[in-house]
């Protein structure tokens, strides 16, 4: 049993050398070629998925960064309240009369009304 196992292989191996030597030497182009594929996919999810991804965070860092005093926003949780203090980091939202909770400014999804200017 062993001995037919041994010459399956050997065969094998045989065939696979046969084939490999009749194969003519592969050029740079042929490695380009079969490159394609990957490198177009790769474009896709770039354009496709990450570019938007990046372009949508940009846009939420300005409207973070643009937040101001008495500016009513919602949270990423839903709850909608009025800015009344802001650190590098945090925001202070009065969402009732005496309460007033504490945000990361990443946790803002966005703006609901810019307080109005008084000429």
């Amino acid at each position: 049993m062993i001995n037919i196992l041994t010459d399956l292989l050997l065969f094998a191996q045989e065939e696979g050398a046969d084939a490999a030597a009749q194969k003519p030497p592969a050029n740079g182009m042929d490695s380009l070629v079969n490159l394609l594929p990957l490198i177009a996919i790769v474009l896709f999810f770039w354009f496709f998925m990450l570019r938007p991804h990046r372009q949508a965070e940009k846009k939420h860092q300005a409207l973070v960064s643009s937040l101001k005093k008495n500016d009513k926003v919602e949270t990423i949780g839903g709850i909608i309240g009025t800015v009344t203090h802001m650190t590098d980091d945090e925001v202070t939202l009065k969402v009732d009369d005496n309460t007033k909770l504490r945000f990361r400014r990443s946790s803002i999804r966005t703006v609901l009304t810019a307080p109005e200017e008084k000429s």
